[in-house]
């Protein structure tokens, strides 16, 4: 492990200039797109090239599957799963059947995951919804209430757990109050440092989780200069010591419009300001050499949290059937009256 980042890749199978080039930077891990996932055959060669590159089992080949319209593997080839307002709203009728709809739904989608190479899903978000929350997270949240966004979350993360897959927290500290979307510019949140506390409320409550994803928005209470993924203020004070995170910290994807500066650059302050790995979603071989190029190869401290990402991805030995998962899921929606 050298490259501190996770790379995505240009299409279904490696290019024999992507397979050189990850061979010699040898990055932390990887992202899938749909550009990448045609069906399970070719995904399952496509995760076991990557292993053979790094000649080990224990990798980071990721995806953002979360269900609802944030699904990478989509229908009719890959199974369709509902976002997480379907959950919230059945918590508010019926908590335990909630939590556990959650959790069997999140199994059966990591168990469809760990079956073609997959190790690591970006879900879910633990973002409290708030009604003037940009559509960008909408109805991906889990709720407006931060108590029953964590019961959600843990549930959640223990059924990915389950069915062999390390899921993520994110986007700490807290997506709920940007008005604007990270992708095309700059959220930024004025809210008291007493009114933040609702926010990172969720985080602190999962923060024994082994992988976590930063945001891409200014919190002027904390730092008025740099968004929370470049801000050695808010990774320190907030992320580490408020929430007591102490596991991998990616940046949410660099190339975002939110950022400023080359995509080295981007890089460079995320990782100076304290995260561990820079996420590099798009395959573009200029932007992804300039990265290993110009930032310095993991850290100590960095690795130690990546081992710990890497023990997680220990195989599930829950015997479960997908499709007793998914009807359980079904019947609990069923019984309040809400579809999948």
């Amino acid at each position: 492990m050298k490259t501190p980042a996770i790379f995505g890749l240009s299409g279904p199978e490696l290019s024999v200039k992507e397979r050189d080039f990850f061979r010699e930077a040898d990055p932390a891990g990887y992202i899938l797109f749909a550009r990448n996932c045609e069906d399970a055959e070719q995904l399952r060669k496509l995760t076991g090239d990557l292993r053979e590159i790094h000649g080990r089992d224990q990798l980071i080949i990721s995806i953002d599957q979360e269900g609802g319209r944030v699904a990478r593997m989509k229908p009719p080839v890959w199974t369709r799963y509902p976002a997480g307002e379907v959950f919230a709203n059945l918590y508010e009728i019926a908590p335990a059947s909630a939590i556990e709809a959650v959790r069997v739904n999140a199994q059966a989608m990591a168990m469809e995951l760990a079956g073609v190479g997959i190790s690591v899903d970006y879900h879910a978000p633990m973002d409290v919804r708030r009604p003037e929350t940009d559509d960008v997270i909408g109805d991906r949240a889990l709720g407006s209430d931060p108590v029953q966004v964590a019961a959600l979350g843990r549930a959640l993360l223990d059924g990915m757990q389950r069915g062999g897959v390390v899921g993520c927290l994110k986007h700490m500290p807290g997506h709920g109050r940007a008005t604007c979307d990270s992708h095309k510019e700059m959220p930024i949140v004025h809210a008291s440092s007493e009114e933040l506390e609702t926010d990172i409320a969720p985080f602190r409550a999962l923060s024994d989780a082994p992988l976590g994803m930063s945001a891409h928005i200014v919190f002027t209470q904390w730092d008025a200069d740099y968004p929370a993924t470049q801000s050695p203020t808010v990774i320190k004070d907030i992320i580490r010591a408020a929430i007591g995170f102490d596991g991998l910290l990616l940046t949410d994807d660099i190339d975002m419009q939110a950022l400023q500066g080359s995509i080295a650059e981007r890089s460079q302050r995320a990782l100076a300001a304290g995260c561990d790995i820079v996420l590099n979603c798009w395959g573009r071989m200029d932007d992804m050499i300039a990265i290993a190029e110009t930032c310095s190869s993991i850290g100590e401290g960095s690795r130690t949290r990546l081992e710990r990402v890497h023990a997680a991805m220990a195989s599930t030995t829950d015997t479960a059937e997908r499709d007793e998962l998914l009807a359980k899921r079904d019947a609990l929606l069923d019984a309040a009256r809400i579809s999948a």
